[in-house]
This record gives structure tokens, C-alpha cells and sequence, in this order.
């Protein structure tokens, strides 16, 4: 028997899975562009006219698109379709039939009213991997508006995050979005790998807030496990020290001393070696217990050298630090480390970021910019064996 080709590097780990995408503005769309960075043909359906609400979410615009849009959307094809039109649904409920996985953000109950539920669908597609995002879950929470700012305050990040005794300050990116994309993700994954196995698809359901609360990890252990309400506390941590924000002689540093070694290394390099033998900061517990004390007694050495000259010397004694970057600072640093974090110029349009995951057989490919609206409807609709213009 002749050996078996090597898999083709080129047509990615998702290939010929087909994804019928209804999702809008983050969650979904951010999700649905990894898988299709993979491999995976993403339809994305539309509404005609105004399209995913991020199209009219600028400025900034790049090639007079909103940079927004752009960022979550390459490689896929988009397909306008005015669900409320019989035509047009019968031309969705056609894309759904010959998917792999169905991907939806709409206010619980909307899918259904439409004929496009799960249950309806699986009678004619019983492999499909059908995949809801919501903001605060199907039952009680179903009215709620699933909004990122909304579920960050209600789910409590804000009030963790900001000063203390401040107001509720909420993350510089719709941070609960792209958790609930990737746990949408994984969940996606996970169900087509039992759908290998037995042939049989499943609804898969993720909420914006059950994400947030298990993103939450410690602060959340804290609450379950020890009764604990956290609160605020600027750049600290609430269980290590010293790790917060520092001024340098030029600007702030960042210090996020892990562990008493980390600590015993930092004394050394500050010329404080006594500070690591003191009873109120020996241990990591006893240095959150006297914080006060141990910033006090850090500031002053820290004051005395620029940022980057302590980046460079406590580095190579492996204590973590490091300088608050802006963003073109932080994307040079990825590029100083071989990252790859930008997509080389290409088709896949201006200004996009890399895909985070690297593979040894199958990278990630990038063979599409974001789609103008409706640009592959009339292609989409040949695949389906519908002339142009009969929805």
C-alpha cells in the first residue's frame, strides 16, 4: 500500500467544515473568524442594507470601512438576506441545511419564530452543530439586552476593576465578548468531535455572563470558596505582592513578583537584600498582609533608574517587570519577539492582527479581506442551485 499524502498545510484544520453564521457585532463574529482562519468557510448572513452592526461602528475606517468590522471578519463570505422575506428564508434555511455548524446571537426565541430553531432544523440537518450566544442565558434572562458594558457591570468585573472606593470602571476592550467567543469556540469544537463519532449534532448554548463568571477564576474562587466580595483595587493583586505598578524615574513599571525567590532576586538588584529576610515580607502571604510597608520600601530604590534600564536588569534575574506600553509599542514588542502578530500585507485588507494559535501542519491562512455586504450572495446562491435575484 503507497503511503498517504501529507495533509495539505494550505487548506487548514477546519476544511470542508461549512459554517452558516448569523452572528453579529463580537461575540460570534470574532469566533467564527478563527475558525475561519482554520480552514472553515464561513457564510455570514446579513441583513440587507445595514448588514453586522459594526459596519456602522466608526470611526476609525480603513479603506472606508469600519476598522471594527474589519477586525473580526476576514475570510468569510457575506450573504444579504432579509430573514423576514419567504424567499430569502427559504434561501438561509438552504445554507443551514448543508452546514456543519450554525452560529446565532439573536434575542432567545427569535431563531425559532423564524423557523430556524434548533429543533426545527435538526429534523432536516440532524449532524448540525447549532451554537447560541447569549447575554444572560434562555430562561429568566432572556429579555435582558446582551450587551458586553452590560454584563461586565451586572457580572461583576467592573467592580473589581478601577480604583478603590472609585466608580466601577469597565475593560478597554469588550473583554466578555471575546471570552464568550473562544468558550463558543472550544464548544463548537468539542461538539463536532462527537459528532465524528457518532453522527449526531447538539445544541450548543454559551451566555455572556455564565463566561465572564467563569473568566473571573480567582475572584470568583474567592467569593465560592471563602465568602469573599472582592473589591476594586486598582493595579494590585488582591493574593500577591509586590504586584502592581511602580514609578520609575521615567515612567510607571510594572512588577509581578510571583513567588519569595522572584522577591529575593528583585532585593538583591534594588541593593535591599534585607528587605527579603524581614519577617513582614519573607512571605508572599505576609507581603499582601504588609503591603503598605513593602511599596514604601520598594518605591524609593525603583524612583532612582528609568524603566527600561530596570526592564534590563531585572529581566536576566527573572523578575517579571516591564514598562506600560501603548498599543504601537506593544505590536513593535511582538515584532522585536518574532511573534508574527501581524498579517502580512495581502488580501486579507488593512491593518489586521494574526491569528494567536501557531501549528506545525496546519496554520492558520488568510485568503480573504472582510466581505463588502451581500458581495458573495449571488455565488452563494449558485452553490444552491438558485438562479440570481429568486432568493
Amino acid at each position: 500500500m503507497a503511503p498517504a499524502d501529507p495533509p495539505d498545510p494550505a487548506a487548514g484544520a477546519l476544511s470542508g467544515i461549512v459554517v452558516a453564521d448569523f452572528g453579529r457585532v463580537l461575540a460570534g463574529p470574532y469566533m467564527t473568524m478563527l475558525l475561519a482562519d482554520l480552514g472553515a468557510d464561513v457564510i455570514k448572513i446579513e441583513r440587507p442594507g445595514s448588514g453586522d452592526d459594526t459596519r456602522a461602528w466608526g470611526p476609525p475606517f480603513a479603506d472606508g470601512e469600519a476598522t471594527y468590522f474589519l477586525g473580526v471578519n476576514r475570510n468569510k463570505r457575506s450573504v444579504s438576506l432579509d430573514l423576514t422575506d419567504p424567499e430569502d428564508l427559504a434561501a438561509a434555511r438552504s445554507i443551514v441545511d448543508r452546514a456543519d455548524v450554525l452560529v446565532e446571537n439573536f434575542r432567545p426565541g427569535t431563531m425559532e419564530r423564524l423557523g430556524l430553531g434548533h429543533e426545527e432544523v435538526r429534523r432536516t440537518n440532524p449532524g448540525l452543530v447549532y451554537c447560541s450566544v447569549t447575554g444572560f442565558g434562555t430562561a429568566e434572562g432572556a429579555r435582558l439586552p446582551g450587551y458586553d458594558l452590560l454584563v461586565q457591570a451586572m457580572g461583576g468585573l467592573m467592580s473589581v476593576t478601577g480604583e478603590p472606593g472609585g466608580p466601577g470602571t469597565k475593560a478597554g476592550v469588550a473583554l466578555v465578548d471575546v471570552i464568550t467567543g473562544l468558550h463558543a469556540g472550544l464548544g463548537i469544537l468539542a461538539a463536532l468531535r462527537h459528532r465524528e463519532r457518532t453522527g449526531e449534532g447538539q445544541r450548543v448554548e454559551v451566555s455572556l455572563l455564565g463566561s465572564l463568571l467563569s473568566a473571573l477564576t480567582n475572584q470568583a474562587a474567592a467569593h465560592l470558596g471563602a465568602g469573599v466580595v472582592p473589591r476594586a483595587l486598582g493595579n494590585r493583586h488582591p493574593s500577591i505582592a509586590p504586584y502592581e505598578v511602580f514609578e520609575a524615574r521615567d515612567r510607571p513599571l510594572v512588577l509581578a513578583v510571583g513567588n519569595d525567590r522572584q522577591f529575593r532576586a528583585l532585593c538583591e538588584r534594588l541593593g535591599r537584600p534585607e528587605l527579603a529576610a524581614d519577617e513582614r515580607f519573607a512571605t508572599n502571604t505576609a507581603r499582601v498582609a504588609h503591603r503598605e510597608e513593602l511599596v514604601a520600601a520598594l518605591a524609593g530604590p525603583l524612583g532612582t533608574r528609568t524603566a527600561d534600564a530596570w526592564f534590563e536588569e531585572l529581566t536576566p534575574a527573572g523578575v517579571p517587570c516591564g514598562p506600560i506600553n501603548d498599543l504601537a509599542a506593544a505590536f513593535a514588542l511582538a515584532d522585536r519577539l518574532g511573534l508574527d502578530a501581524r498579517v502580512p500585507p495581502s488580501a486579507a485588507g488593512p491593518g489586521q492582527v494574526a491569528h494567536p494559535i501557531r501549528f506545525g501542519a496546519t496554520p492558520p491562512s488568510y485568503r480573504a479581506a472582510p466581505p463588502r455586504l451581500g458581495e458573495h450572495t449571488e455565488a452563494v446562491l449558485a452553490e444552491l442551485g438558485r438562479p440570481p435575484g429568486t432568493g
